[in-house]
């Protein structure tokens, strides 16, 4: 029997890939046959996290095969998901974000709550199932909880997040705040990068109206390290619109010191992010204080703009 394949969305954060591999050991100590990919080969922060507990990132997969069964974290749009997601066998889902385009021919587990990171409520089912977390394990979900909530300082964060963080975090061995801190830091080395991969390291695509709308997002300690190439991530944003059909491109660029972020537009229509935010944008650009969750703080402004 082929195994049940266990994944997160496309360009995978750390909560992609931890609960991607949290869940399968999950899954596998209850009596199934699983292995967690990636759609996408892990971020600099990832890596870091994947590398300090010890280790090997998932094999990454570009389509599952017709028939496949699968198992989902951390996403369920399925133009975020993998290519072939409608030719697939869902058998299960658990996330943390809206749900929208999402349908399957066969009923599955679906567990969605709104919390900021999709490990939270995998440590849930841990318990649920009387299942032990292995201590690497315990370290890549708590590492997706810092990831998630920018260590706690995300609005998407919940009371739930940072009891789970602390009660991992303990298992993991760890202090949270001295690891959480090198942990985002190490995915804020962008000056090697090219433009094309910085749009590409966190970004996912939305249908807004009759847009298509992808929105990227980059990590920073140093808003002007990324926005200096202003010229060259533009000319980047217009090349991948036009190769992917995108009308709206945005790149959030966010600093996790100061957790405020900057906004560059490329597309059509502007007016639309110029009226979610209540700002105007200035040379494709504009300053968005205290807005650092693409989740809570820039989807669903942009849904309603679009509405």
């Amino acid at each position: 029997m082929s195994k049940i394949l266990v994944f997160g969305h496309q360009n995978p954060d750390t909560d992609a890939i931890g609960a991607a591999i949290a869940f399968s050991h999950l899954q596998n100590e209850l009596g199934k046959t699983t292995e967690a990919v990636a759609l996408g080969t892990p971020s600099e922060e990832t890596q870091y996290a994947l590398d300090h507990f010890g280790l090997t990132a998932p094999r990454v997969v570009e389509a599952a095969g017709a028939g496949t069964d699968v198992m989902l974290v951390d996403h369920n749009e399925f133009q975020q998901s993998i290519s072939d997601i409608a030719e697939v066998n869902v058998l299960s889902v658990v996330d943390h974000h809206r749900i929208a385009n999402f349908e399957t021919a066969n009923p599955l587990y679906y567990r969605a709550e709104p919390v900021g990171c999709t490990s939270t409520i995998v440590l849930k089912m841990f318990k649920e199932s009387g299942v032990t977390i292995p201590k690497a394990i315990a370290g890549m979900m708590v590492s997706a909880i810092i990831s998630d909530t920018l260590l706690f300082k995300s609005p998407t964060c919940t009371d739930e997040d940072v009891r789970a963080a602390k009660e991992l975090a303990t298992l993991a061995e760890i202090d949270l705040d001295v690891y959480g801190l090198e942990m985002l830091k190490a995915g804020t080395k962008l000056s090697d990068k090219s433009a094309e991969v910085l749009l590409d390291l966190d970004a996912k695509s939305f249908p807004m109206a009759d847009k298509n709308v992808r929105i990227a997002q980059i990590n920073t300690v140093d808003l002007s390290e990324v926005m200096d190439r202003q010229a060259e991530l533009e000319a980047a944003m217009a090349e991948t619109s036009t190769a992917n059909g995108y009308d709206l491109f945005i790149l959030v660029v966010t600093n996790i010191l100061d957790s405020d972020s900057e906004l560059l537009v490329f597309g059509e229509p502007k007016e639309k992010v110029e009226e979610a935010f209540a700002t105007k944008l200035v040379n494709n650009r504009a300053l968005l204080k205290g807005v650092v969750s693409r989740k809570k703080q820039v989807v669903p402004q942009l849904t309603e703009a679009f509405a």
